[in-house]
């Protein structure tokens, strides 16, 4: 999938610009553009591609990402098909990095503000007590105006300066290498993985997907992505198991065959490689960690 240059609606004489989406599902094609954005995600659930990094996203995910980063939220196929589901929503915040670099001439703030944008540059994921922080303020902000708009957009920002709360998420050697037309056909060759993962793809299928021979897939995927095809897909089949794995109901095999293996040992190869744990790790330290936080509300 390649991510398009696109234009997000910041005005001149606007400091930052906030987006509130609810729509049917998240269909904007992965793309980049010359704005940090802040994107809340309100109610929805599906895949989070950031630069080379590709994640689950669910409600209450918040990402600060730094100017020409390529990213994408995109909704999982039984989250489309799901007939009880609710609209997709989300609050999505744009400003010019330079509005924050040249608030102030104190140095001390100026360099942390240029190192949380240089940290955005691989994007930054909340967690914990500031992200519950961060999500209070993003959810009044959208109905106050006037200098109070500006201070709760300060006051957000300052969490993401002061935090220790957090994660990045593309690799430190990430580099962004997209124009226009690479990020075309990186949209369509996610949309098409995303759609399709949990069944067999071969080489030359995810190729003619995006009109290239084989090699040339190859070499064109893994200068966009830094890594191989390969590795993303099970990257990709991987983190849909570690969600499925959060339900007991479902059994390990029953859990691999839904994440695109049809054969347990390469599920079971693919998990600990990926994850440094096998399946059935993973799960008990899911059900302690549940069984911990169940303790502490009753103590």
């Amino acid at each position: 999938m390649k991510a398009q240059l696109i234009e997000v609606g910041l005005q001149k004489e606007q400091t930052f610009f906030i987006k509130q989406l609810d729509c049917d599902h998240f269909n904007t094609p992965f793309h980049f553009h010359e704005l940090c954005e802040l994107n809340f995600v309100l109610e929805s659930s599906g895949k989070r591609i950031v630069g080379d990094n590709i994640a689950n996203f669910s409600s209450g995910d918040l990402v600060l990402m730094s100017s020409n980063l390529p990213h994408i939220w995109y909704n999982d196929p039984d989250y489309l098909r799901d007939p009880n589901r609710g609209t997709a929503k989300a609050i999505v915040t744009y400003f010019n990095p330079s509005f924050l670099i040249h608030l102030t001439h104190e140095e001390h703030y100026k360099i942390k503000i240029t190192h949380l944008l240089d940290k955005a540059r691989r994007g930054i994921r909340l967690l914990g007590e500031s992200q519950r922080q961060a999500i209070d303020r993003l959810q009044r902000i959208v109905h106050k105006k006037g200098l109070e708009k500006v201070i709760d957009f300060l006051d957000i920002i300052n969490l993401f300066i002061e935090t220790t709360e957090y994660e990045c998420l593309a690799s430190i050697g990430y580099q962004h290498s997209f124009n226009e037309k690479d990020t075309r056909r990186m949209s369509t060759v996610y949309q098409y993985l995303i759609q399709n993962f949990t069944e067999p793809i071969t080489l030359a299928e995810i190729a003619a997907v995006a009109n290239l021979s084989a090699p040339a897939f190859c070499n064109f995927f893994k200068k966009r992505t830094q890594k191989s095809f390969s590795r993303f897909l099970n990257e990709l089949r991987v983190g849909h198991a570690c969600k499925l794995l959060q339900n007991n109901e479902l059994s390990i095999s029953d859990v691999g065959y839904q994440s695109g293996y049809h054969n347990m040992t390469n599920f079971n190869k693919f998990f600990k490689e990926i994850t440094g744990k096998t399946p059935s790790q993973y799960r008990k330290e899911i059900t302690d960690s549940l069984a911990g936080a169940e303790e502490g509300k009753l103590s």
